[in-house]
């Protein structure tokens, strides 16, 4: 059994590997991770240092893309910017996806009258476009990253519940849920050892492309003032702070937006060939 799985595990990655875009996806992502990692040891300045007599710097030798109003340098807080996005983007995904399967495995396993109940509550829910939920509820939790992700986060998990229960739906009938079932196997113990394994690789997929869609809606709300706070480096905070120059000094918006771009990208094409590897049939 554990060599089947090996070579079911090679043979993924094997097509994960020849899809070049998707290898593209992931080589972005590394960079980020690193970057996020060795920020102190990568960036130029520390990113709250002012020099109010360098403000409006244009890209050049002190600074390689420039510095702010107050004199910051712009690659500094881009560096130590990754750290907030991504732990904006994989905290929020997580909630997300931890609500999500909770909600989804209790309908999808328990069915009948429970799941109606979940799933009415969940199109109410759904009823509300997430990122006017994302903005209702960081409002009412007030400005912060850490209110931020809770935001982001309750806002996306039914789109886990409602994947995760139509995989169990799938599965619960099959012959080894029905042996765990014949061993006197608790219900918790069946959801999780043998049914939420075999209907995971959805999830991976969803999970790697809303990681990117979380760093956008992260984005967002810094944008209107409700994620990242002064000073803390993050693209969308740093959008919101450059658009009052973005005429005399374009650079302070293009540079965050280009990243913000590339970041959500990168996780777009690796959910994409995650994808395509977990099922080729998809791929057509």
């Amino acid at each position: 059994m554990k060599k089947k799985k090996k070579s079911h595990t090679r043979e993924i990655l094997h097509r994960l590997f020849k899809n070049k875009l998707a290898v593209a996806g992931l080589v972005v992502i590394i960079l980020l991770v690193l970057a996020a990692i060795f920020a102190p040891l990568l960036a130029p300045y520390a990113y709250e240092a002012q020099d109010l007599t360098s403000t409006f710097q244009a890209p050049g030798k002190a600074h390689l893309l420039g510095t702010d109003n107050l004199g910051r340098d712009i690659l500094s807080r881009l560096i130590y910017g990754t750290r907030q996005s991504l732990r904006i983007g994989v905290l929020s995904v997580a909630i997300a996806s931890v609500l999500g399967i909770t909600f989804g495995s209790i309908a999808g396993f328990y069915g009948g009258k429970v799941d109606n109940v979940l799933m009415r509550m969940l199109d109410i829910y759904q009823s509300v476009p997430a990122m006017l939920l994302s903005i209702a509820l960081a409002a009412a939790l007030g400005p912060g990253l850490n209110n931020a992700i809770l935001a982001i986060g309750i806002s996306t998990m039914a789109e886990y519940a409602r994947m995760i229960r139509a995989q169990i739906l799938t599965v619960r009938e099959r012959e080894y849920v029905e042996a765990a079932r014949a061993i006197n196997a608790s219900d918790p113990r069946i959801v999780l050892k043998h049914i939420i394994p075999n209907a995971f690789a959805p999830l991976i997929v969803s999970i790697t492309m809303n990681i990117g869609n979380s760093i956008l809606a992260a984005a967002t709300l810094s944008f209107i003032g409700l994620g990242a706070q002064p000073p803390l480096p993050e693209w969308g905070a740093m959008l919101s702070a450059g658009r009052s120059y973005m005429r005399d000094y374009g650079y302070l918006v293009i540079i965050p937006g280009i990243c913000i771009m590339a970041s959500v990208l990168a996780f777009n094409l690796l959910g994409d060939g995650l994808r395509d590897a977990l099922d080729p049939k998809m791929k057509n």
